[in-house]
């Protein structure tokens, strides 16, 4: 049985300045951690034949298959707002593109496949736990409807890498609408390479927004286009309680999906203030910031398109401010059609934001868990009675609830919406579970101390039906226990 990808590479064939080709290093004794068999049928190949030795030893990086190109991508990037001309795929080998069955173009990527060119002194592989974290959360995104990367693989390499101690080695096999990012277009502007940006935004907008390509003005459009979808991606986020953690322009991908998962988490407690990475010591990623850091990264984006949307600096400056000015009412739209949703509101009315503030002001002040204050606020909308039982003990002082509950069931009455087909739609976007932060430390810690990697598979199944109540493992939806302290994560190089 043979591992055939049927790579339909098209990145690989753009000049050489838009990468390095360089060969995955070979590792020791890979096996297979996890394979994700529906993902492999989805993009055309045979789940069977990729867990055999061979496939094993391609998501390993140790065979390269018929028909890869492999290749480091070059960019650029703002990395907590300090601008670095070259940073590019450090530990990440870009095999080549397969179109999938519904006809789109998607990338199949190793991480932790070895040293580049941009390596920067790194050893370009990755430990074990960062590559498990990536696997789980990634998955959970998909499950929860968020643009995401994904992950195909997970495999172990035999091999140790050395970070503060001695860990074991891993490979992520990442699946992606594309690897361009922000910083890819400033990889370009900061060499003054003014064709290499052209060919850049020509080829984005033929793979990513082919109704660009007939706009009046083509670059502008693909602007536009690009900052829509991240507004929209960004209050998604904002709706599930995710903190990126890291989102240098190097980390965010025009495609508008989710990429780089390092030092990400799940708020527990509502608190918009809330950082978790080790290395943002003055919360530039904190959850709230997340939009107004989105719209700099755009602003960024938008400097390396001006070129190309005028040859008019003061046209090309007035072209670009315009359409940044559209981000904020954008994700405004988004995060309040989102959050309206959460609280079973079907209209939307004047006062409305007054009121779902009200009640995340006073989460934060009580210290109410998001996920499972809008969970149970589902059972709230279909009963008077629920009240007591499954929300107000969330608060420190449970009267801050009852309070403004009686405000929302008087908004409630204003439509005629049944109760219980509001109480099912509200638990479509009000998730039991989400990649708790203390369950995914959990699995980590099993698979790397004992290498037992059946906490990590249940995990991985459970949170793959997030919005199901799936009452065996009800326990996955409680918050961290009090002795945990102040949860902190870390970058996976």
């Amino acid at each position: 049985m043979t591992a055939h990808i049927p790579f339909d590479n098209s990145y690989a064939k753009l000049p050489d300045s838009f990468h390095a080709r360089v060969l995955p290093a070979s590792v020791a004794a890979p096996a297979l951690i996890k394979l994700n068999h529906e993902l492999a049928l989805q993009l055309g190949l045979d789940p069977e034949a990729l867990a055999t030795q061979e496939g094993i030893e391609i998501l390993a990086g140790k065979r390269i298959p018929d028909g890869a190109d492999p290749i480091a991508t070059a960019y650029a990037g703002h990395q907590f707002g300090q601008f670095v001309p070259q940073l590019g795929d450090g530990r990440a080998i870009l095999l080549g593109e397969v179109v999938d069955r519904n006809g789109m173009r998607r990338d199949i990527q190793l991480k932790g496949s070895g040293p580049t060119p941009f390596s920067r002194r790194g050893d370009g592989r990755a430990a074990l736990g960062p590559v498990l974290r990536e696997y789980l959360i990634s998955e959970a995104m998909a499950a929860l409807g968020i643009p995401t990367t994904r992950a195909l693989a997970a495999v172990t390499t035999g091999e140790n890498v050395i970070r503060e101690t001695m860990l074991p080695g891993a490979v992520f096999t990442r699946v992606a609408s594309s690897h361009i990012r922000v910083g890819t277009f400033q990889f370009f502007l900061a060499r003054r390479d003014g064709e290499g940006l052209r060919r850049l935004a020509d080829y984005t907008i033929a793979r990513h927004y082919p109704d660009a390509a007939g706009a009046p003005q083509p670059y502008r459009a693909l602007l536009d286009a690009v900052i829509a979808r991240q507004a929209a991606l960004v209050a998604r986020w904002l709706n599930v309680g995710f903190i990126h953690g890291v989102m240098n322009t190097d980390n965010m991908s025009i495609a508008g999906e989710t990429i780089d998962y390092g030092p990400c988490a799940f708020m527990d407690t509502y608190d918009k203030e809330t950082v978790f990475s080790s290395i943002d010591h003055a919360g530039r990623y904190a959850y709230a910031r997340q939009p107004g850091i989105a719209h700099w990264n755009l602003a960024r984006l938008a400097e390396c398109l001006m070129p190309l949307i005028a040859e008019d600096k003061d046209k090309a400056l007035e072209q670009a401010n315009e359409a940044l000015a559209a981000f904020p009412l954008i994700f405004k739209k988004a995060h309040e059609d989102g959050l309206r949703r959460k609280f079973g509101l079907f209209e939307e009315r004047e006062g409305d934001a007054e009121l779902m503030q009200a009640l995340l002001d006073r989460m934060a002040v009580n210290k109410a868990d998001f996920t499972l204050t809008f969970r149970r606020l589902c059972d709230a909308a279909a009963s008077t009675e629920a009240d007591g039982a499954v929300v107000r003990d969330l608060f420190i002082d449970p009267t801050a609830f009852d309070d403004w509950a009686v405000h929302w069931r008087e908004r409630l009455a204003l439509e005629s919406q049944d109760a219980q087909a509001r109480r099912d739609a509200m638990r479509r976007v009000n998730p039991a579970f989400i990649p708790r932060n203390h369950r995914v430390e959990a699995v980590i810690e099993a698979a790397v101390k004992t290498r037992d990697f059946v906490p990590f598979e249940t995990l991985l199944a459970v949170l793959s039906k997030p919005y199901e109540d799936q009452p065996d493992f009800a326990h996955y939806a409680d918050p961290p226990p009090p002795s945990q302290g102040m949860y902190q994560t870390f970058c996976g190089t």
